[in-house]
């Protein structure tokens, strides 16, 4: 491959690449040598893994030799020997036909950089650059190096030949925050779904009161770095336009004195009922206090940012995870909130507090199905919404109180599911909850009944939608069929599988 013409297209993918990264993706020299001269370390190698295997198709083209030759399979660790910190990830693949027996021992039997066992054994070879490239963490990588899932990974593969032979294939990998030039911050969070409101009558003297559970995916990943003045990529306009938005607020706020630059490297759609604006709003102020030193509170970022006037799952959410009720705010004359209105309309209000939160069961799968329909309501249609149907029945918010307190919360203690969904199904039928379904056109009750049908134990809409959401631990691919299926006959959209995240946002200083 023309390797500057890869680093382009890294640096069009992922941003800027370093002189080092840039080296240790194109260099045709030992990475051994390269990285003990950047680090001013010695260089230790651990193996993780050493098999001798049949060569399947893929691997026996990348060797030149016949399917179902023996080759050796190392999967290793570079490692910084005074440190500990693992630099490179590799994987080779090396015929044992074309090793001699001296240099198969070392392979074999040896945490020996590879470079360092050809030039023990003075074997004239030279490296043949295939390619350089950029894919996401996965759990894998992302433990071995202390990252967040799917954080860009820059990897390149190459062969050392021999004797006009591949003596060696290697796949090697390194996180694109190691080795840069700057200081960075990345921030990882996941989305929520929001059950419902539960105190929209107010004569109680509080408003709102909020259940949610936080999820692990849907995601957002953003990284942040100084500079002169606001730059946003790696997303679409309307992400782009809330995270200059909040970019712009957080700076004054915290009276930085410069600017900020933002790529978005996952996110989630607007006003689909995941919460993505709470998640990204939040992340990305966090991201600039660390960048700048500024030590706030989850609570204090929901207020520079705006967020958490309604409801405080989103702000609890990135916090901490798990299931999550909120106590809502005082109501009435004189008091923090003297009417009906959501997050949008409520600014400058503290985020509720946080009267339960509990682990939820990860073996408890929720499955998403989120029709290709208009969005929730939001902006003043949903503020209208509010305002118009608002006060609920008092009798109403007592039965929603009940079955939250004497089915929801025992079911999720006691890990029963039936009990969980049951009560996920009633309270789709009353208080706020019923009113946002009423707003939804009536293909979403039908789309819930083939979810329970198909074996969920129960289901829902969060927020204003579209989001529809089912819980169930068995039959997960029954249920998501039925909603895909449902879906392909009516208006299309998207479907898959996530679980709770039972921890808040991850953060980590590049």
């Amino acid at each position: 491959m023309d390797i500057m013409q890869g680093l382009d297209a890294i640096e069009r993918d992922v941003g800027h690449l370093s002189p080092v990264q840039k080296i240790l993706l194109g260099t045709d020299g030992s990475v051994t040598q390269l990285l003990e001269a950047v680090t001013g370390h010695a260089i230790a190698i651990r193996t993780l893994v050493q098999e001798v295997v049949p060569a399947g198709a893929e691997v026996a083209g990348r060797l030149n030799i016949e399917e179902g030759g023996m080759v050796n399979h190392r999967i290793v660790e570079i490692r910084d020997a005074e440190t500990g910190g693992v630099l490179i990830y590799a994987v080779s693949e090396t015929p044992l036909a074309r090793l001699s027996p001296e240099f198969k021992d070392d392979l074999m039997r040896a945490d020996i950089p590879i470079g360092k066992i050809i030039s023990r054994h003075r074997i004239e070879a030279r490296r043949e650059i295939l390619n350089a490239k950029v894919a996401p963490a996965d759990d894998t990588t992302s433990t071995i190096f202390s990252i967040l899932r799917s954080e860009p990974m820059l990897s390149r593969d190459y062969r050392i030949i021999h004797r006009g032979e591949p003596l060696i294939f290697i796949t090697e990998q390194f996180p694109y925050n190691r080795f840069l030039d700057e200081r960075r911050v990345v921030v990882g969070t996941g989305s929520r779904i929001h059950l419902g409101l539960i105190e929209m009558h107010g004569g109680s003297g509080r408003v709102d009161g909020g259940i949610g559970i936080a999820l692990n995916d849907p995601g957002i990943l953003i990284e942040a770095r100084q500079a002169d003045g606001i730059a946003v990529s790696g997303c679409d306009g309307i992400t782009s336009g809330v995270v200059r938005n909040i970019a712009e607020g957080t700076l004054a706020g915290i009276h930085a004195g410069a600017g900020i630059e933002v790529r978005v490297r996952c996110s989630y759609p607007s006003h689909t009922g995941l919460g993505s604006g709470s998640q990204l709003s939040l992340a990305t102020a966090k991201a600039i206090c660390e960048l700048y030193d500024r030590k706030m509170t989850v609570q204090e970022l929901a207020q520079l940012t705006g967020r958490g006037g309604t409801s405080g799952i989103g702000t609890a959410a990135f916090e901490s995870g798990g299931f999550i009720i909120d106590g809502g705010h005082r109501f009435g004359p004189g008091a923090e909130k003297t009417g009906f209105a959501p997050s949008s309309a409520s600014k400058g209000i503290r985020p509720a507090p946080v009267t339960v939160r509990h682990d939820f069961p990860q073996d408890w799968k929720i499955v998403l199905a989120i029709p290709a329909v208009d969005p929730g309501a939001s902006g003043s249609r949903e503020a209208d919404i509010f305002r118009t149907c608002c006060p609920v029945p008092v009798d109403e918010v007592r039965t929603l109180c009940h079955e939250v307190l004497v089915k929801m919360l025992p079911a999720i203690v006691e890990h029963d599911l039936d009990l969980f969904g049951s009560s996920v199904n009633a309270i789709q039928r009353v208080g706020f909850k019923k009113v946002e379904h009423t707003f939804q056109p009536p293909e979403f009750a039908g789309l819930l009944d083939a979810m329970r049908d198909a074996g969920a134990a129960g289901a829902g809409m969060s927020s204003f939608g579209p989001a529809l959401f089912a819980f169930c631990d068995t039959g997960v691919s029954d249920v998501e069929s039925a909603a895909r299926s449902f879906m392909d006959g009516w208006c299309s959209g998207t479907t898959f599988v996530t679980t709770a995240r039972n921890t808040g946002a991850a953060v980590r200083v590049a």
